[in-house]
């Protein structure tokens, strides 16, 4: 069953902006400059879209002076892949179980 915390994680993957964001956070820690460089998105709407992911702890931050360096937090991928996993196994195991109409 999928809780709240993997849906604020669906939801925070689900724009293609913040897809993009996990992505080039999977190679490699990134301050937010290098965000704006890599995605052509505004500092503005960039922060936003990091903030979102923030609060589903799909990212954690680390200030280096001026700079906030995010990190992708792999963990809170391996929850949901897991879940999604055993949704996906117990469809495989239930495939040809049919509810009979009343």
């Amino acid at each position: 069953m999928l809780t709240s915390v993997d849906t604020d994680v669906i939801r925070a993957l689900a724009d293609p902006l913040r897809l993009r964001i996990v992505a080039l956070l999977a190679r490699e820690t990134l301050c937010t400059t290098h965000l704006v460089a890599e995605t052509g998105a505004r500092q503005t709407n960039l922060s936003n879209h990091l903030r979102v992911l923030r609060e589903a702890g799909v990212v954690e931050t680390e200030p280096c002076g001026r700079f906030t360096y995010y990190r992708l937090r792999p963990e809170a991928l391996d929850v949901l892949t897991g879940r999604l996993a055993e949704l996906a196994a117990t469809a495989r195991a239930n495939a040809e179980r049919k509810r009979a109409c009343p």
